[in-house]
């Protein structure tokens, strides 16, 4: 019972992160295309993206990279904190965290439906705040442990996706959810640029609504299923 009953909440749980990773798609590319080449959350490419600038390439941003860079590290130690003193998987902590990204999330959508082309000092503060959303959802996905699906970077779902094919002689994988994450975050993009023809605050608005969506979900079908095994449980 037990067994089934994990094997179940392993399952929701995926589904909601690939979810966060299809968002996080979204999210990126209102950042990258709307922001001035900005990633909120691979912060991989914001690294590239400060080296090159740094080294005299032309027409490349360096303040706001910078600043989505320390951004997500604060909101990353910030979700480390909170999810120290408790346990792996799905927790109230986690709800609350998740939620507060979301809060963020449609904030952000508000506040530029309101002001459609923003200054640049406004630009560069929803930049600090969707790099700090963006970290405290990494930190806490990666409290949920979540094998291959960060739900901000692929480049290891990729690179397992094909060291582990039988191409290279594995005998088997989790095909599914890599290759789910990699076409969510990639379709989550598109999805984000196309919403740009209306404006920055659209992305936002459907990525603020899938991550609550997820959290509520998250809070009533993972965290309330997952209570531990009972003594029944572990004699059966």
């Amino acid at each position: 019972m037990f067994r089934r009953l994990r094997t179940r909440t392993e399952g929701a749980t995926l589904g909601l992160m690939l979810a966060l990773t299809f968002s996080t798609g979204i999210i990126d590319a209102v950042g990258y295309l709307g922001l001035d080449r900005v990633f909120a959350g691979n912060m991989t490419g914001n690294v590239v993206i400060l080296g090159m600038a740094l080294a005299g390439a032309a027409n490349l941003p360096v303040v706001g990279p910078l600043i989505a860079l320390g951004a997500f590290m604060i909101g990353a130690v910030i979700g480390g904190r909170v999810l120290r003193p408790v346990k792996k998987g799905w927790t109230s902590r986690s709800t609350w965290l998740f939620a507060v990204v979301g809060i963020l999330l449609g904030a952000l959508a508000i506040l530029l439906a309101v002001v459609p082309e923003p200054p640049e000092p406004l630009a560069l503060t929803v930049t600090g705040v969707l790099g700090a959303a963006m970290g405290l959802q990494a930190a806490t996905a990666r409290h949920l442990a979540v094998k291959d699906v960060t739900t901000v970077v692929v480049t290891s779902t990729i690179t397992g996706l094909a060291a582990d094919s039988r191409l290279a002689g594995g005998s088997g994988q989790p095909w599914f959810r890599r290759a789910a994450a990699i076409a969510l975050i990639a379709s989550g993009a598109g999805v984000g640029a196309l919403a740009l023809l209306v404006g920055l605050w659209l992305g936002l608005a459907v990525a603020a609504v899938i991550t609550l969506v997820a959290t509520l979900l998250g809070e009533l079908v993972v965290h309330s299923r997952y209570v531990g095994p009972t003594p029944t449980d572990l004699t059966a």
